[in-house]
């Protein structure tokens, strides 16, 4: 028995060793999660491709370049071991890819949580497909070009050309070096690379719609394919014990609508998620797949100028988060520092965030999930050229898998395809399709289609107002004869009566200790003393409140970024302020949601 024990805690001890070795080991998609898979994060070779002559070189079917970097990291980061911050406009990236052996039988996806820009995939030296788009998960299934139990040589090419103006590139610096709002670039890998095995049968993807009204769900599945006399169960957990269940036949988005007794809601104060299983029954009654993941009983919508989550009006109290990072740029360096981010932000006072110019990994909606922290899913719509009919294409087709991605997740209450764009013919037929593909994605969201400068088209009514003095700052966001609301742009529709929301507002620079840059710069003239801070950050945020068509507020921002030092936090995420004074201030609700 006691050497039982012995081997027992070897084989924990190696596993825990395995598990540390890996970067981002976790599962890297919480809301549908299967057993069976691996986790490609590590040591990869690669090369730089400057003349973009890889191809030429044979570089698809190479066995391994001679530089090594640390996958999911960017080049440009020091986590992935390089720190390379020059323009990259093309790499190759290299690794063995072993099928397990029990496996056979079954589909191999191989996935990538984030490619950034253009990407192909080579299998011993076979294309098996190209993406585009920089910022979104993708996947393939390589079954064909792959056998259990063997080992292949995987290659992976990247194009990320953020000078073309025609690929969203967000707050990557177009310029050699960091300057104003845009921050050091991200090229190729940036999130976890993984494998799972699925059954010939499997199960897709899972649109999950919550009926509050109804206490309702709605699971609309799509499967790898369709067999005669399959059928497709879900059953729904409340802890332990399955409080729901429901099977029925078999076919790509038809619905099993399940009513749920005494449905408990997802909301900041309670973010109560229910279990889900998903299985795929075959005609002999067998179980041929099964898919964990979770869901929230949550209902958003608009009456009038309010925005309502549960039947219930709601302040949005926003906070700006960019989610960048010093040592991983845009990836996190654990999946801990993603939900401290979110601590970071409730801790001040906020309850939620706008997740500006980034989409960010599930990992991250998860925590915001399980912590009742509600968010904005938003594009990296910066570096296109607005009218150029290439760069639309580009955006729309990217935009349209971020949303079916994250659509699952309650946190996530509205979405916001561009920022701060600035009128043109082309630019706003461009608007009105993101609007109009978004609802056709997604019509239980409200959409916010442009964020501040121009609207064409849009549930909510944002403007961005960076004025640092606050008797002027109330003077221009009351009702007058201009018009009921602030607008940053005479050319945009006019109001409609939707919830109006100053999304981005203060940016109030503050260096605590050396700059982090030469270059480091906030809104306005930063105050002399921190006491001037506290008086400036409260008397802004208290005319906001003041206003009374106002509906949410979203501050600028969480952190300090490289030499944009306008954070509530510095860059590292330590505190530059009392925090219980920051707290103060943003826990403030109007009067009129107080009532």
């Amino acid at each position: 028995m006691k050497s039982i024990f012995s081997i027992l805690t070897i084989l924990i001890f190696l596993s825990n060793i395995n598990a540390q070795s890996i970067p981002r080991p976790e599962y890297p998609r919480p809301q549908f999660e299967r057993t069976d898979w691996v986790n490609l994060n590590g040591e990869w070779t690669y090369t730089f491709d400057f003349g973009k002559s890889g191809l030429q070189h044979n570089f698809q079917k190479s066995t391994g370049f001679k530089d090594k970097i640390m996958v999911p990291f960017c080049p440009e980061s020091k986590l992935s071991g390089l720190g390379y911050t020059d323009f990259i406009d093309a790499m190759w990236y290299q690794r063995s890819l072993t099928i397990p052996k029990a496996w056979d039988g079954k589909k191999y996806i191989l996935h990538f949580g984030g490619v950034d820009y253009q990407s192909a995939l080579y299998i011993d030296g076979v294309l098996v497909g190209r993406h585009f788009g920089g910022t979104v998960s993708f996947s393939y299934d390589i079954t064909k070009f792959v056998t259990a139990g063997n080992t292949h040589n995987l290659v992976l090419s990247v194009i990320d050309d953020v000078r073309s103006k025609h690929q969203p590139a967000g707050k990557q610096c177009l310029a050699l070096n960091s300057e104003g709002c845009n921050y050091t670039r991200t090229t190729g890998i940036w999130q976890t690379v993984w494998m799972e095995a699925v059954a010939q049968n499997g199960i897709k993807d899972c649109y999950v719609v919550p009926d509050l009204d109804n206490s309702k769900f709605s699971f609309q599945p799509q499967f790898y394919s369709v067999a005669r006399g399959m059928k497709f169960k879900v059953k729904i957990l409340d802890g332990n014990k399955v409080i729901a269940q429901q099977e029925i036949m078999a076919g790509d988005n038809i619905a099993n609508s399940i009513a749920i007794p005494k449905a408990k809601t997802w909301s900041p104060e309670s973010p109560f998620l229910y279990d889900v299983v998903y299985q795929v029954i075959d005609k002999n009654n067998i179980v041929t797949d099964e898919v964990k993941g979770y869901a929230g009983m949550r209902k958003i919508h608009i009456e009038g100028n309010k925005i309502f989550l549960n039947n219930q009006p709601i302040f949005l109290r926003f906070v700006l988060d960019q989610g960048f990072y010093q040592d991983g740029i845009w990836t996190a360096p654990t999946d801990a520092a993603l939900k401290n981010d979110i601590q970071l932000s409730m801790d001040a006072g906020f309850n939620g965030a706008r997740l500006h110019q980034k989409v960010f990994e599930e990992r991250f909606h998860y925590w915001a999930d399980k912590m009742g922290y509600l968010t904005w899913g938003e594009s990296s719509s910066w570096g296109i050229d607005n009218n150029d009919i290439e760069s639309a294409r580009n955006m729309l087709s990217e935009w349209s898998e971020i949303v079916r991605r994250d659509r699952n997740y309650p946190s996530i209450i509205a979405w916001t395809p561009f920022n701060e764009t600035d009128g043109g013919i082309q630019h706003n037929r461009m608007l009105s399709d993101a609007y109009a593909l978004t609802k056709t994605i997604d019509p239980t969201r409200p959409v916010n289609e442009a964020s501040g400068y121009f609207h064409v088209i849009t549930d909510l009514y944002t403007s961005h107002n960076y004025e640092q003095n606050p008797d002027s700052l109330f003077k221009q966001l009351s009702p007058s004869k201009k018009g009921p609301v602030f607008i940053n742009n005479k050319k945009q529709i006019a109001y409609g009566g939707q919830p109006y929301i100053l999304d981005e507002y203060g940016g109030i620079k503050w260096v605590a200790g050396n700059a982090f840059a030469v270059n480091s710069w906030g809104y306005g003239d930063g105050p002399k003393t921190l006491d001037a801070f506290y008086d400036r950050l409260e008397k802004l945020t208290n005319v906001i409140l003041s206003i009374e068509n106002m509906s949410g507020y979203c501050y600028t921002q969480l952190t300090d970024v490289e030499q944009e030092q306008n954070g509530i936090y510095n860059y590292n995420r330590t505190k530059k302020f009392d925090m219980n004074r920051i707290k103060t201030i943003f826990s403030k609700q109007p009067a009129s949601f107080l009532k």
